[in-house]
């Protein structure tokens, strides 16, 4: 049996092991990317294969003929043609919440970069400033307590809910808009779409990229909000109408806006969000801690063993 993985290198640089993946293999092949037009050719006679962010459409999966199992080593599975999957007979996984942690840590590393602007005063001591001030303290530009302020979740899958737990210890109000019916029990507030956009000091996104999210962060949705409200995005960048976040930071309707992710990964010198004022933007990292992806592998290698077994785990597709 041979199993490949396509683009191993986002998850494993180099400080991890394929061992474990390796083992439940007759053959294993390892790639740190492939190109769009290596893929068949790559896949060759696979049963097993292993991606991140590369393609599988129907059409490849029409040509390879062994394919019995893909394995995605993210959540997201948008780049799956699912129902293709189907029809071939082709069981497709995810990892689910195994990020669920460090993408709530994120999340806040973006609300508390703008509220207190740690980096910034540390550059401004380490440049003299402060070997200059007449004064014990200066500040360069306003600090925001969280204390009493309402954080918005749109969105309280695992992620949202983790959220929502470190926004209560720092005391802030939190409203809850839930993209799916799934119940749940807490301190939360469940508020209207319109109701959440209108009340948030801070707003966070933790849905899928799907027809009914995608663009969600739009013009209208904008203007319903506080002016010097803040967005933090670290679910899909198309959720996001980066022309319209652009235009609202540049004319501080938005006091900032946060993204760990854009519409078109790697970014493009044209993006929208390039050079955009008051714009925190990281690399699609907030999944990427050692201790995450070592969850995330842990879970891939579960799931084939699972399929191996004829008790398949995380399947997505029917």
């Amino acid at each position: 049996m041979k199993i490949t993985v396509l683009d191993g290198h986002a998850l494993n640089p180099g400080d991890l092991s394929w061992e474990p993946i390796k083992s439940l293999a007759d053959e294993f092949t390892l790639y740190d990317r492939t190109p769009t037009e290596k893929i068949i050719e790559r896949i060759g006679n696979s049963k097993i294969i292993l991606l991140n962010k590369v393609p599988i459409t129907n059409e490849i999966m029409e040509k390879c003929k062994n394919l019995r199992y893909i394995g995605v080593l993210a959540t997201g599975y948008n780049v799956i043609d699912t129902k293709a999957a189907t029809k071939h007979g082709i069981v497709v996984t995810n990892i689910p919440a195994y990020s669920t942690d460090a993408v709530a840590q994120h999340v806040f590393a973006f609300i508390m970069n703008f509220t207190n602007q740690v980096q910034k005063h540390s550059d401004s001591v380490h440049n003299g400033d402060w070997i200059k001030n007449p004064d014990f303290c200066y500040w360069l530009s306003p600090l925001t307590e969280l204390y009493g302020k309402t954080l918005g979740i749109y969105g309280f899958g695992n992620i949202g809910q983790k959220v929502a737990k470190i926004a209560h210890a720092f005391g802030m109000n939190v409203l809850v808009h839930k993209h799916s019916q799934k119940s749940f029990s807490g301190e939360e507030q469940t508020v209207t779409q319109e109701e959440l956009f209108s009340k948030s000091d801070f707003l966070t996104f933790h849905v899928p990229l799907t027809a009914e999210t995608e663009k969600l962060i739009n013009e209208k949705t904008i203007s319903m909000m506080k002016t010097g409200a803040i967005i933090i995005n670290t679910a899909r960048g198309g959720i996001a109408d980066e022309n319209a976040v652009r235009k609202a930071l540049e004319e501080k309707k938005l006091a900032g806006y946060a993204t760990d992710v854009i519409t078109e990964e790697p970014m493009s010198v044209t993006s929208p969000l390039y050079k955009a004022p008051n714009c925190i933007i990281t690399p699609h990292l907030a999944w990427a801690p050692k201790e995450t992806r070592e969850r995330l592998m842990n879970i891939a290698v579960e799931n084939i063993k699972s399929f191996l077994s004829g008790t398949v785990k995380n399947q997505v597709n029917i």
